[in-house]
């Protein structure tokens, strides 16, 4: 069975979704329709594809087209391998240098084909020599094996389901696993996220039943890569802020592969502003046919408004600004947790902005790939917070631990209120080369100095005159608080609306409700009954509550630490370096 659809096929396969099922218990064209449920990940094509020659097994693939039009839709068999079949979101980088690397020759300009190239050459292996953001699920028929990897951060998100009897089933998002099993519940099923920098191996029988074989984790944050890097690690010189600049700026100028319109959205804080500034930078460079479009949003009198319309006059961008209100808030609010698949407060808070951003990107625009910050405040200690570690030592533990997680909150709010508009979303903050640089830097140089969070972030560009100074040296604010007006945080809107969507009953049974992670809150109640409505028995996927450490907080909104307060609602002073 091919099913194979176009929707408007412009040209890689960047911010796709993928769905494969492996030793059906019934036909698989029955549980297709759950493909289906993943479709805003890929809006140009679809295809779902039968193994024939592999009984109950079925791969496919939602298309979002950014390199090679005619040669890049999935599942990808090459005539040199044809016993290997992939499916893969995300974008490998160093596609062409790869090649040359391990000698092998490519029939497509796909950055998907070094996949097979490399599995082939190097069996389970592989994806060590990928420089990129990927989610894959590779199928070896000859062998009868399946793999599925994920990226050394997570950035793009693969689920898998498993049961007792051999059935296996991977999907970009989890809601294309619900209802795919008869013999088990939705709220039984096994449904889990495949952990970032891995790569499992399944063994299939006869009946295309998997048994899994291994786990191999190829990569770690704040490993160095193994592969052939722009940027050789050995050329770099002993002055930190040159390297920074350096590393950080290729990180975004590989980003810029895309044979679709590139923009960038712009808070007006340092990590977008300076992305912006060097994407930017290295497109009058590369000469593009067309001005970078900037994109904030926020509600009247927000401070984001104000930052970003003086960092895009500064660059001359093509800038959009978009407004929202409180109404607009509450109508997005279950459409929200039901495409992040997630009920923690400030991951969700933080989605109400760039959920509606990227709704008018879509709607109004030809920009396709977007840039964004997410990464740094993870990577160079950029929470309010870290002003109060008591050690470097512990400020070093607690960023490796916020990058460790990122996949559960920040990036998994990125990717899918980025895809929910079949748009692509890069982090030039999460390069390997650039982070695994920054986190080798001893540990009392990345914690906040004179007062300033990311202070060696910022003095690395204090010279450039890439942004204006204001806008560098500007305070941390979190994504859901920089786009509230000043006047009335959009964490009391929410709440207000939740405390009248909650009653005082339903708080009085949550812990016999909701023993794992109990909401404590009307707000995170709210959130709640509506994540249990659309994902039953799924809680698990949430470890903890995004909450910031050596504080005592109970909200995770900055706007409520005290730090945040002396600085970020006056005007910041710029240091002197």
């Amino acid at each position: 069975m091919i099913l194979y659809i176009l929707r408007g096929l412009h040209c890689d396969n960047a911010m796709c979704g993928i769905w494969a099922v492996f030793g059906s218990d019934v036909h698989v064209s029955v549980q297709c329709k759950a493909a289906h449920k993943v479709a805003h990940r890929g809006p140009d094509a679809f295809r779902i594809e039968n193994i024939n020659h592999l009984q109950n097994c079925c791969l496919g693939f939602h298309r979002l087209a950014i390199v090679d039009d005619v040669r890049g839709m999935q599942p990808m068999r090459l005539y040199t391998h044809p016993h290997i079949w992939l499916i893969y979101n995300g974008e490998i980088y160093n596609y062409k240098s790869v090649a040359k690397e391990h000698e092998f020759h490519l029939s497509t300009n796909c950055d998907t084909e070094p996949i097979i190239h490399l599995y082939a050459k190097y069996g389970i292996d592989f994806p060590s020599h990928l420089d990129g953001v990927f989610a894959f699920c590779l199928l070896d028929t000859a062998n009868r094996k399946v793999f599925i990897g994920r990226d050394t951060f997570g950035v793009r998100p693969c689920f898998k389901l498993v049961t007792d009897n051999g059935f296996l089933a991977v999907c970009s998002e989890a809601k294309g696993l619900f209802g795919l099993t008869h013999n088990l519940t939705d709220e039984d099923a096994n449904i889990v996220s495949v952990a970032p920098g891995t790569v499992e191996q399944y063994d299939l029988d006869n009946n295309g039943r998997a048994t899994f074989r291994e786990m191999k984790q190829f990569h770690s944050i704040g490993d160095i890569p193994l592969y052939k890097t722009p940027v050789d690690s050995e050329s770099l010189g002993s002055d930190v802020s040159e390297n920074i600049r350096l590393l950080l700026e290729t990180a975004v100028q590989k980003r810029l592969m895309a044979e679709r319109r590139v923009g960038c959205l712009l808070s007006g804080g340092l990590d977008s502003s300076l992305v912006a500034a060097l994407l930017v930078k290295n497109a009058k460079e590369l000469k593009l046919p067309y001005r970078i479009q900037t994109f904030t949003i926020g509600m009247e009198g927000s401070t984001d408004i104000m930052a970003a319309r003086k960092v895009a006059q500064f660059l001359g961008t093509e800038h959009h600004e978009i407004i929202f209100t409180a109404e607009d808030v509450l109508d997005v609010l279950g459409d929200i947790i039901w495409h992040l698949e997630t009920y923690d407060i400030i991951t969700i808070r933080g989605a109400v902005g760039m959920f509606q951003v990227n709704k008018y990107i879509k709607e109004k625009t030809d920009t396709v790939v977007i840039l964004s910050g997410e990464g740094s405040d993870e990577l160079a200690q950029g929470y309010i917070y870290f002003h109060k570690a008591p050690s470097a030592e512990a400020a070093d533990q607690e960023s490796r631990r916020l990058l460790d997680e990122l996949f559960l909150y920040d990036v998994l709010r990125a990717d899918r209120a980025t895809s929910a508009w079949g748009l692509e979303i890069r982090v030039p903050f999460l390069d390997h080369q650039f982070s695994s640089y920054y986190l080798s830097l001893p540990n009392e140089d990345r914690v906040p100095q004179k007062g300033v969070e990311k202070y060696l972030l910022r003095s690395a560009f204090g010279e450039m005159n890439l942004l204006p100074k204001d806008i560098l040296w500007r305070p941390k604010e979190g994504f859901s608080d920089g786009v509230s007006s000043v006047e009335r945080p959009l964490f009391e809107i929410i709440q207000e609306f939740c405390e009248k969507q909650v009653s005082d009953e339903a708080m009085e049974q949550a812990a016999s409700l909701y023993p794992f992670n109990t909401p404590e809150t009307k707000e995170a109640m709210y959130y709640r009954q509506v994540f249990e409505k659309y994902y039953p028995s799924k809680s698990a996927w949430i470890p903890c509550m995004w909450m910031p450490l050596w504080v005592d907080a109970t909200d995770p909104s900055a706007r409520t630490l005290s730090h945040y307060k002396q600085t970020c609602l006056a005007s910041p002073d710029v240091p002197t370096i």
